[in-house]
């Protein structure tokens, strides 16, 4: 018989952690340094969805068909669908990073 496991981190302790990061993060100016940290943080998995997740965000931005996004990426629909919900939501963040981002190109 299976025992539960009781050493899980609460939602509390997971968003504090969560925040950390983000604060963490939003002070350092050192890409290589952020970018091993993700090395470091994530398993090639992971960091194959966190990207996938990035790249279909942008291409949900540039006007890609959903469709089109699902058999470029091998994502589910229902992923995608999420992905441009959350888009077009009123002050998306997803919309925020993406005029960011988009700045930081025009220089």
């Amino acid at each position: 018989m299976r025992t539960k496991n009781t050493n899980t981190l609460t939602d509390e302790q997971n968003v504090d952690a969560i925040k950390e990061i983000c604060e963490l993060l939003a002070s350092v100016d050192d890409e290589k340094l952020i970018q091993d940290f993700f090395q470091c943080l994530f398993t090639k998995t992971e960091l194959k969805g966190f990207s996938n997740r990035w790249h279909l965000v942008k291409e949900l931005d540039a006007g890609t068909t959903q469709r089109e996004i699902a058999k470029k990426y091998g994502m589910s629909l229902c992923s995608i669908t999420r992905g441009s919900r959350e888009l077009k939501q009123e002050n998306s963040a997803f919309s925020r990073m993406l005029d960011i981002l988009k700045k930081q190109k025009e220089k």
